[in-house]
Parts: structure tokens; sequence; C-alpha cells
């Protein structure tokens, strides 16, 4: 757990959100609220919609019904510059990273950059990068190629990648997946040097109970499509309900 107590400014406003996919309801109504400098971990296990609900955050997926309040803006109703325009400002980091592989790391990081900030200078864009690449540890890497980092650098790129656009949000999805137990931790103490550098605020879609002990200050568990629970770590992990304990175990 970070261990910072969030103000009450709300950046992230989420309320009875619905998404079915055929006959499976994946989201049933759901409802919560990220406050502005914290981080909050939505815990649960596979194939429960954790990163549907995310996904729909950023309008990746378009929900059935519900209301999405982002830095104050309805995102269900934006135009598609408003909205391209909020996504800049709300950095998503993906299971895979999603780094091109044609291009250098450098390059991967400059090319968000030129598309999105192109009143910057090449030399401020430059800075940009190192400092971001920094950040993560990278930039001895800078110009490697995708295929030349370990999943924990790829990860690391992906996150550099977000980073460099400066995001008020990060919405992380299942960010320890796939790595060892040593890679996971290191990415586990990123995510809260991130939040330190930055002043981000966070959502982590996760599985793993030591991201979540780790990084998070508040947890809601999700199952079967609705929230059974929500307290920070410790008062989950001693909930009167055995079920929900049992998500600690």
């Amino acid at each position: 757990m970070t261990g910072k107590t969030a103000n009450n400014d709300v950046v992230i406003r989420v309320s009875d959100l619905y998404k079915t996919f055929d006959d499976n309801q994946v989201l049933g109504g759901v409802s919560f609220r990220l406050n502005r400098g914290e981080t909050l971990a939505i815990l649960g296990r596979s194939g429960q919609g954790k990163s549907v609900l995310i996904k729909c955050i950023v309008r990746l997926i378009l929900p059935d019904a519900g209301s999405i309040d982002v830095l104050d803006q309805d995102v269900l109703r934006l135009e598609e510059k408003e909205l391209n325009e909020l996504r800049i400002r709300v950095g998503y980091l993906f299971q895979e990273g999603a780094l091109y592989d044609s291009m250098t790391l450098a390059d991967n990081l400059m090319f968000p950059l030129s598309r999105n900030k192109p009143g910057l200078s090449r030399a401020e864009k430059e800075g940009l990068v190192e400092q971001t690449l920094k950040s993560v540890d990278l930039f001895e890497d800078k110009d490697k190629m995708p295929a030349e980092l370990s999943g924990g650098m790829r990860k690391r790129a992906g996150l550099a990648r977000t980073l460099v656009l400066q995001p008020e949000i990060i919405l992380y999805d299942e960010p320890t997946t796939g790595l060892d137990p040593y890679t996971a931790r290191d990415i586990n103490e990123l995510i809260i040097r991130i939040q330190e550098i930055y002043n981000v605020s966070s959502i982590v879609v996760t599985h793993d109970l030591k991201c979540t002990r780790k990084v998070s200050d508040r947890v809601v568990i999700l199952q079967n499509g609705n929230f059974i629970a929500r307290g920070s770590y410790e008062e989950l992990e001693n909930h009167t309900d055995e079920m929900i304990r049992n998500y600690f175990i």
C-alpha cells in the first residue's frame, strides 16, 4: 500500500455501467470513483470484466448503459476530436505493451509526441523522451528494438510511451501478468515511483495479490459483473465475510 492519502477531487466517476457480449453480462451496474492522486486496484479473477471496465472508461469499448465522467467530461457524449484530446490526458498501459516492432524504443516514444504535441520543438521532444526513459530506467536501451527487450523491459517501455505525453491518469491493465516474481516486484515499485514523480491518479486492474497490496490506496473486488467489496487491502483481507477473505489466501 502506498500510504498516501488522496484528496476528494474526483477525476473519474462511473455510475451504473452495464455491458453484455451476446448472452454474457460482463458488467451489471458497476459504480465507483477515483480521487485525484490515489491508486485504486480493481481486483478479480480472470474473465470477470476488469479489462472491459477500464476500456469503457476511455471508450475503447462502448457500454450498453450507464455514465462515465473523466476529468469533468462526459465520455459517452464526446465527439471524436474531444475524445482523442481526453485520451492524451488518460494513459492506458496495455497488457502486451503495444509497442511498434519496427521502431526503436526512443522512436516509440517520439511517435506519440509528434502526433499529439506538434507544437513542441524537436529538442523539447527529445528532452521528454530522455526524461521519461530515465524515469523507467531504460535510457541506455533507447536504440534497441522491442524484440530485443525482455518481458519486464517491454512493460517498462510501454509505461514510458504512456508517460511521455504526461497524462493525469494512468490505467494499468494487468501490469505484472506473465512476469517472474522478481520482475513483477520491480514493476510494482515502478508504479509507486511513477505516482510519486508524476503525481498521477491510477487504476490498476489485476489478479495479483502482491501487486494489489503494494500499490493500492483502495481496493474494489469485481465478481460476476459487480463490486462485492470495497476498502483498503488490510480491511478486505480481514473482512467478516469468508468469501471476501478467500480472495486474499
